[in-house]
């Protein structure tokens, strides 16, 4: 590509996805799409199409990769598609980016950088994280107060101080997408998949971006439906803490995967690096590629 920048140099050197979870936003998803094509026209946009009721679908332009869902999975259950996707296709770099257009292209790159710098495994996305943030991103007292609730949890659970927790704009490198692929909390999974990568011992952290307000679709968490958000996620951060995250010995390795046990082999070449960190790291695509095992009757016979 004709880029030179210093920018392009690193994002020419990985191969990136930005995944678009969407679900009834015809009014701005295309506008997303060709933002994102406009100004990160070498990182790959993946769609998944969470079992929309309206014509999102007909509103994503021609030659964006999309995954249809047949019903609708939760945000759960439709960013683990994306990352499965990302998984068997090696890339490097996933980037989450909601279909509502609060997410501006700009502050993609700069967590795909954060990424690609090393600088952490998975990084959030913070509107809170500077302190004048308030004044420019309007939330509701009852939202605010639940944000810092969870704020407050995941402090006192992990030490990691997050200022957005629930924030759905977020990055990950290939480790982490390999841990998604294989499970990703199903209901609101944006606090959880914190605390359980901190237990897993993946590098977290935060970057202050800036986010557009909403301006179509309407949002998966109600005002009314806040206080039992709130509850219901608590409830989940105790229980990570006695699940044990992503356990290794279930999905294989990437041994399974020829290419790509070629491609680690050549990255720890090429580093020189001695941990074993890379040569352990377990491919998902063994635990759900492949032909599925004989059934059984659904009933005894008569």
């Amino acid at each position: 590509m004709p880029h030179t920048s210093h920018h392009s140099r690193n994002e020419n050197a990985l191969r990136c996805l930005a995944i678009v979870p969407v679900f009834n936003e015809r009014g701005s998803v295309g506008k997303v799409i060709e933002r994102l094509r406009r100004a990160l026209p070498e990182v790959d946009v993946l769609v998944i199409d969470d079992g929309s009721t309206d014509d999102t679908l007909r509103r994503i332009p021609a030659g964006v990769t999309v995954v249809s869902l047949p019903f609708n999975l939760g945000i759960g259950g439709a960013m683990q598609t994306g990352y499965r996707y990302a998984a068997l296709h090696g890339y490097d770099i996933a980037v989450q980016v909601d279909g509502d257009g609060q997410h501006r292209p700009s502050e993609v790159r700069r967590l795909i950088d954060h990424i690609a710098e090393g600088k952490s495994e998975f990084v959030v996305g913070s509107r809170f994280l500077e302190p004048t943030t308030y004044t420019t991103y309007r939330q509701t007292s009852i939202r605010r107060m639940g944000a810092w609730m969870l704020r407050g949890s995941i402090k006192l659970l992990t030490g990691l101080t997050i200022t957005d927790c629930t924030s759905g704009f977020r990055a990950a490198n290939r480790r982490v997408i390999r841990a998604f692929a294989h499970w990703y909390p199903e209901d609101y999974p944006e606090p959880e998949v914190i605390l359980l990568l901190h237990r897993a011992r993946y590098r977290v952290s935060e970057l202050h971006v800036k986010m557009r307000q909403r301006r179509s679709g309407q949002s998966s968490i109600g005002v009314l439906s806040g206080a039992f958000y709130v509850l219901k996620v608590t409830t989940c951060l105790m229980l990570d803490m006695v699940r044990k995250p992503w356990p290794r010995e279930k999905i294989g390795g990437p041994q399974d995967i020829p290419a790509a046990a070629a491609v680690d082999a050549a990255e720890n070449r090429t580093r020189g690096d001695n941990d074993d960190v890379h040569t352990q790291e377990p491919h998902p695509a063994p635990a759900w590629r492949g032909p599925a095992g004989p059934g059984r009757p659904a009933s005894p016979p008569v």
